[in-house]
């Protein structure tokens, strides 16, 4: 087992590693930027060792200066979170070439995934449904028109970097094709440095279903159920649940034999999601693979009692997987507390928190990094905290959530809060029965 764990992050990712490792015995190393200085993951770590200044790009991102700090605390494996470098195939292999750790996915994991065209091919080849569309890169609009038509419209135009919804575009139909590949393109290079398209028939009314895998280096996988991502802007994610009101469990067991094919062609290491959209059909299709571990872990942790960091950890120590699948023991639902204003397009409010009061009770845990007279820096995501609650059936753990939601004081700047509130209370939540798209009539003038 490692005996000290550099953590390449911030905020209460780190924090959340920081406290397995505690319980695991084994020692911290936390990095921060001048603005993350005083943050608990600094507090909290044996050691801290601060890397550049605010910008992500001169800390976080700076590859020389993590494995510095590895390098003079003797570290011997580091721990990179979820964004960042989590899925940076180059920072997996230096951590390789200089003798520690990454735990995580290795840089042929994380290339083999990275690129969504050589992940679908993958997929496809282990026998994973995949969407209709085009075989790799689309090398020029005739030939995206011609699969288009084969496919039938709608289709959904996406680069093959993207993320976050960049250099994605729906066509309903040939007359749109031409602007939205130039858009995409034009949108993909700047976003991304590479204008790669490939193109998928549009699935209807989706949802946003993903499986959570662990594998081991013996090529050994296994999975711990779905979580339904469906509620989400603009492709961000907001709230996450499992188990999905509208899977079952022949579609679960499904799914689930899918992921872990996926995992297992890789001969993938460590914690990963395998995503798929699901259609109003039941029918489910591959929509990418995510090398590392999410920000909606919790909830999978909450229904079957299971740490995903700890097993992370034994897992890039060289511990077998268990073998054995994981199912939901009760209902649980995260909301994610980011400092944005909803009433204003979710406009982020960085600032001091002038006073904070987290909820508790039974069934409710937050994993946050915040306190009060904590002032969120500018320059990083704007999620502070995450609301997890876990009841004996989906109606108690809403009903569970906004009380939740109601006790939760946060002071001095805007949160998404009075949004969630008023989601718990949405008719069409509470049915079970959303899309997607379902946040795009959403009411948010009252907040």
């Amino acid at each position: 087992m490692f005996k000290k764990i550099l953590i390449a992050n911030r905020g209460e990712i780190a924090l959340r590693v920081i406290r397995t490792c505690k319980e695991m015995g084994i020692k911290t190393v936390a990095v921060y930027s001048t603005a993350d200085a005083d943050s608990l993951h600094v507090r909290f770590a044996d050691e801290a060792v601060c890397i550049g200044p605010p910008a992500s790009k001169d800390s976080y991102l700076k590859i020389p200066q993590i494995i510095s700090a590895a390098e003079i605390t003797n570290a011997d494996a580091i721990h990179p979170g979820y964004g960042f470098l989590a899925e940076n195939a180059e920072f997996s292999k230096v951590c390789e070439e200089y003798g520690i750790k990454f735990i995580g996915a290795s840089a042929d994991m994380i290339n083999s995934m990275g690129d969504k065209a050589t992940a679908k091919a993958t997929m496809q080849a282990a026998g994973v449904p995949t969407i209709p569309g085009s075989d790799g890169l689309l090398e020029s609009v005739e030939q995206g028109m011609k699969i288009a038509k084969e496919a039938g419209y709608p289709i959904m135009l996406k680069a093959t970097a993207g993320g976050g919804g960049k250099g994605m575009r729906l066509v309903n139909d040939e007359s749109g094709f031409k602007k939205a590949w130039d858009d995409a393109r034009q949108e993909s290079a700047a976003s991304f440095g590479n204008d790669g398209l490939y193109l998928e028939k549009f699935v209807e009314e989706p949802r946003h279903i993903e499986i959570q895998v662990v594998g081991d280096s013996r090529g050994r996988a296994c999975h711990l159920s779905e979580r339904d991502c469906s509620i989400q802007r603009r492709h961000q994610k907001l709230v996450e649940e499992t188990p999905s009101p509208i899977v079952s469990q022949e579609l679960r067991e499904k799914m689930g034999q899918a992921a872990i094919k996926g995992a297992e062609a890789i001969n993938y290491e460590g914690a990963g999601t395998v995503e798929f959209l699901v259609d109003k059909h039941g029918d489910f299709f591959f929509m990418e693979m995510n090398t590392r571990i999410q920000v909606e872990h919790p909830i999978t942790e909450e229904v079957t009692d299971f740490d995903l960091i700890k097993e992370q950890i034994k897992v890039a120590a060289g511990v077998e997987v268990s073998g054995r699948n994981y199912y939901p023991q009760l209902h649980s639902i995260e909301c994610r507390i980011n400092a944005e204003d909803p009433a204003n397009g979710f406009r982020p409010s960085p600032g001091k928190i002038t006073n904070l009061h987290f909820p508790g009770g039974h069934g409710v845990r937050v994993d946050s990094h915040v306190y009060a007279g904590y002032v969120i820096p500018p320059f990083y995501d704007s999620m502070i905290a995450k609301l997890i609650v876990s009841g004996q059936s989906r109606e108690e753990a809403i009903v569970r959530m906004k009380r939740a939601l109601q006790e939760m004081v946060i002071e001095g700047i805007k949160t998404t809060i009075p949004f969630h509130i008023k989601l718990m209370d949405d008719p069409t939540f509470k049915s079970g029965q959303f899309t997607t798209k379902f946040l795009d009539t959403f009411d948010f003038s009252d907040l």
